[in-house]
């Protein structure tokens, strides 16, 4: 059985992922096929991930391949987390994972509706507000949740849930209503009425935004297809780094690595891991490189089991939720993380001794990123303990 080591783990990484400044790639689409996906929770995020990939990246680079020529969308799915999927992976993420968190998502939003005493048959509620929302869209067209909340009565009430309770509350019913049409495949976010690092997408119709929709690919089928995707971009990792990628089960993921005919290979500290057949060969080591990746980065967040790239310093870079904040990365490992201070400019937080050559290649990413960014600091949600160290 053949064994790849962590060494040769992170140069399949430092080649795959173009992050390393020779192994870039050359546009927003190729940079996302690269990475199966992007993640979308904060939408700087993916901006910041492409401008680590691709050089002479432009906002309206990105702007035109997610709202003109539309071959990347948004798209909740995998442990109901936003992503930018290429778009003809949808049909798979549709069939499966998006499929599995709708499921449990409209169980829980039916009961929840009854709890709370807005009717007496959740199911049948839920049906309708959906039915509501989607009957306006098709009139109206695009339109922000502000919009819609006003004129769908639907979507104007709010849902009392777990008084009490830490995490219970009373919260509005529109992002709820309108996150289960998305997950659904119904209903996606569209042009964002705001700034690209902000949030406020109009929503719209699937098959207005798409035109000619495929269909969902049956469950099996759906997630073999995101599980080869996964493969080429992480490969080699392990049935548990899937099942936690996924949001799914161990029956899925080994049912979709048969399918796909992935090849077992061991890796230190005597786990297992899975390649595609095609990716047996040995992957050479590039030249040393540097770079800084953004809050929930599709490369941080790409496995369950971290060490070989993290080499301890979890704690210090993921919240108490594992939320991955800003990652400084030296040859294939973290070594700290990044901040900007008052005027935007990008500052490298080492959390352990770099050699001279990787201070300086970190350097020259901190400067390039602070041009791009042109002053505009980019706020989080997610901030980790490094983050948040006072300096």
């Amino acid at each position: 059985m053949r064994h790849i080591s962590d060494t040769e783990r992170r140069a399949r990484l430092g080649r795959r992922h173009g992050l390393a400044p020779a192994l870039r790639l050359p546009d927003p689409e190729a940079a996302t096929r690269a990475m199966t996906v992007l993640h979308a929770t904060e939408p700087a995020t993916v901006y910041l991930a492409l401008h680590a990939r691709v050089d002479g990246l432009r906002v309206e680079d990105v702007d035109r391949v997610l709202y003109d020529d539309r071959t990347l969308v948004k798209q909740l799915a995998m442990r109901r987390t936003l992503f930018v999927f290429p778009r003809d992976l949808l049909p798979a993420a549709w069939g499966s994972a998006s499929a599995r968190v709708a499921t449990a998502l409209s169980a829980r939003l039916a009961k929840e509706a009854v709890q709370a005493g807005l009717t007496d048959d959740g199911a049948a509620w839920l049906a309708r507000a959906r039915a509501a929302t989607l009957a306006h869209l098709a009139a109206a067209g695009a339109l922000t949740a502000a919009e819609l909340r006003e004129q769908v009565p639907a979507l104007a009430g709010r849902l009392d849930t777990a008084l009490g309770k830490p995490y219970g509350g009373s919260f509005p019913l529109a992002p709820r209503i309108l996150g289960q049409l998305a997950v659904e495949g119904h209903i996606v976010r569209g042009h964002n009425a705001g700034s690209w690092w902000t949030s406020r997408p109009r929503w719209t119709l699937m098959r207005s935004w798409l035109g000619d929709l495929p269909a969902a690919l049956p469950e099996g089928a759906g997630y073999a297809a995101l599980v080869g995707r996964w493969l080429a971009t992480f490969g080699p990792g392990t049935v548990e780094d899937l099942q936690w990628w996924l949001g799914s089960t161990k029956g899925a993921v080994r049912s979709a690595l048969a399918e796909v005919r992935a090849v077992e290979v061991t890796l230190d500290g005597g786990t297992t891991g899975w390649v595609l057949p095609e990716d047996v060969d040995e992957v050479p080591a590039t030249e040393p490189w540097a770079a800084l990746l953004p809050v929930l980065d599709p490369t941080v967040m790409g496995w369950k089991s971290r060490d070989f790239y993290l080499a301890g310093h979890g704690p210090a870079l993921f919240d108490r939720n594992g939320n991955a904040g800003t990652t400084a990365w030296w040859d294939g490992r973290v070594v700290g993380c990044w901040v900007q201070d008052p005027d935007g400019v990008v500052e490298v937080r080492l959390l352990e001794e770099v050699p001279a050559e990787g201070r300086a290649l970190l350097e020259v990413e901190a400067q390039r990123l602070t041009e791009w960014l042109q002053g505009r600091r980019v706020s989080t949600v997610y901030p980790s303990p490094a983050m948040k160290e006072p300096r």
